[in-house]
C-alpha cells in the first residue's frame, strides 16, 4: 500500500464534523456542495515566515484545509522562508513528498534509514528545480540564499502527517524522561534540560514552537558555500 486507499466514488467532499475512517472523512451529500471544492486559492499567498522562530511558514492544503481532497490520496503545502530560515528536520509518516522551488535557493537534506547507513543526501535546489523525499525519511530545507525563498510540495496522501524531530524529542507532552535522552544522545543531563527549556510542548492543533528566536549561527552560509 504505497498510498491512501482507493476512493469508491468520483468525489467525496469531507464532512470535517465527522470522524475519520480508513479512507478519510465521511462525504457531504452531493446536493449540498457545488464545484468550489475542486479549486483553492489558499496557496496564492503565504504567511509571514518571520513570525515563526524557525524562519519559515507553512500554508497547508491537506484535507483539513481543503476538504475536496478527501479520499483522493493527494495534498500539498506552500512553504515560505525568510533569509536563513529553515523547515527543521522532520518526517512524513504517511506520504512521499515531491516539491518544486519557486524562488530562492534551498539546501534540501535527506537522511536515509539505517539500511543505508544513515546516509546524508543534500543539494542546493534553485528556482524551477525539483526534489523528492521518500516516504518516512527524515529531511529538512534551509534557505541558503540572500533573499526570501518559496517552495510548493505535494504528497500522495490527503493527510501526510508530520513529526518534527527536535520538537518531538524535547517538547513532547508529557516530556520524555531525561535519563532516556541522556543515554540515547550520549550527553549530560544538563544539556538535555537546556534543550528541553528551548521548546514548548504543543497540542495537536498547534504549530511547532520554540522559546527562543533564530540566532546568527548560520550567517556565513550562502549559495556560494555549497
Amino acid at each position: 500500500m504505497a498510498t491512501d486507499p482507493d476512493p469508491l466514488q468520483d468525489f467525496c467532499v469531507a464532512d470535517l464534523t465527522g470522524k475519520t475512517s480508513v479512507n478519510g472523512y465521511p462525504c457531504k451529500p452531493a446536493s449540498s456542495v457545488g464545484d468550489e471544492f475542486l479549486f483553492s486559492s489558499r496557496a496564492t499567498t503565504g504567511g509571514d515566515p518571520t513570525a515563526n522562530p524557525n524562519g519559515s511558514n507553512v500554508t497547508e492544503l491537506d484535507v483539513s484545509e481543503w476538504p475536496g481532497v478527501n479520499t483522493l490520496g493527494v495534498s500539498m503545502n506552500r512553504v515560505d522562508f525568510a533569509v536563513g530560515g529553515t523547515n527543521p528536520p522532520h518526517v512524513h509518516p504517511r506520504a512521499t513528498e515531491i516539491g518544486i522551488v519557486l524562488r530562492g535557493a534551498l539546501l534540501v537534506g535527506i537522511i536515509g534509514s539505517l539500511d543505508s547507513g544513515n546516509r546524508y543526501y543534500s543539494k542546493v535546489v534553485r528556482a524551477g528545480e525539483t526534489f523528492v523525499i521518500p516516504r518516512g525519511l527524515m529531511h529538512f530545507e534551509f534557505n541558503v540564499g540572500e533573499e526570501a525563498a518559496t517552495m510548493v510540495v505535494s504528497f500522495n496522501s490527503q493527510n501526510p502527517g508530520i513529526v518534527f524531530v527536535p520538537q518531538s524529542l524535547f517538547g513532547s507532552s508529557p516530556p520524555i524522561p531525561t535519563p532516556v535522552l541522556v543515554k540515547a544522545l550520549r550527553v549530560d543531563a544538563e544539556v538535555v534540560e537546556l534543550l528541553k527549556s528551548k521548546f514548548t510542548p504543543v497540542g495537536s492543533d498547534d504549530k511547532i514552537s520554540c522559546s527562543e528566536p533564530l540566532h546568527d549561527d548560520f550567517a556565513d552560509l550562502s549559495v556560494g558555500t555549497w
